[in-house]
């Protein structure tokens, strides 16, 4: 336990220093300001106003950006360290593979979601200054829902890290894999609905496969108890397993995705070519 403390303190000390850390909390940060300085609390959208527009407005931005942020990030913890030798300096100390590889894992966790978890605490921080409704558990559920979010995509980044053996397959395969779950969101899996008249239940059920449908549909069913904003998917998902049933599944489905395939780039990393 110690070592691995070590490894994921110097991980993390290194990210502090690199430039995309900055670029990375300027984002969500800048965003939240943003959002906060052009009036959007005080708008309406589809029922949502006040500080639950500005968090669906900052779901939005997370389904697009998190992912991507996070697999740029991650994919060359591994891969990177072994094209610069560092990994064989490493070993060469008494730290075991295990304390590497886990001691990356939560360092790169640690550094991707301190930015997100501010953020979103500071803008609700900021809605209860300001006299907004400030749902509490609500705004707790949406943390640990961005955690889990976030360990599932460093999964996949270790995953890809652990695999390949050059830095530029590393980031194209990690871009190919947030494409595709984004352009999966709706637009393709609508499509084939039409086009081949499946059940709307099987096509919401593959749908619910990719993490970032999951996320989305969950922080949406956080704030609008209905699902008017998803439209009929809502009316399945509920008479399925109930809106809490679907709240419960949607922490458990990325958490166990990302040791699925945490666990998965380890065994790769342990029984592959270390050096």
């Amino acid at each position: 336990m110690k070592t691995l403390m070590l490894v994921s303190m110097a991980e993390v000390r290194e990210s502090f220093r690199a430039k995309w850390f900055l670029l990375y909390s300027l984002v969500f940060g800048g965003a939240i300001i943003l959002l906060f300085s052009l009036g959007i609390t005080e708008s309406r959208v589809l029922g949502f106003t006040g500080l639950s527009r500005l968090l669906i407005t900052y779901i939005q931005l997370c389904v697009a950006v998190l992912p991507l942020f996070i697999l740029i990030s991650t994919v060359r913890a591994v891969v990177a360290d072994k094209e610069n030798n560092v990994v064989e300096y490493f070993l060469s100390m008494p730290i075991s593979l295990a304390s590497y590889f886990w001691g990356k894992l939560a360092g790169k966790f640690f550094v991707v979601f301190l930015p997100v978890i501010v953020a979103l605490l500071a803008a609700s921080a900021w809605g209860f200054i300001k006299s907004l409704d400030v749902i509490w558990m609500e705004v707790l559920y949406y943390s640990v829902l961005l955690g889990t979010l976030t360990w599932c995509f460093l999964g996949f980044g270790m995953l890809i890290s652990s695999s390949v053996k050059k830095q530029e397959w590393a980031l194209g395969l990690a871009f190919s894999i947030w494409l595709i779950l984004l352009i999966f969101l709706d637009i393709i899996l609508i499509g084939i609905m039409l086009q081949h008249r499946i059940s709307e239940s099987l096509i919401i059920g593959i749908s619910l496969l990719n993490p970032l449908q999951v996320f989305r549909t969950a922080a949406i069913l956080l704030f609008d108890t209905e699902g008017a904003a998803i439209g009929p998917a809502a009316y399945v998902i509920v008479d399925a397993i109930g809106r809490n049933g679907f709240l419960l599944f949607s922490l458990l489905y990325p958490l166990s995705l990302g040791w699925l395939l945490s666990w998965a780039g380890f065994k790769i990393f342990k029984h592959g070519d270390i050096v």
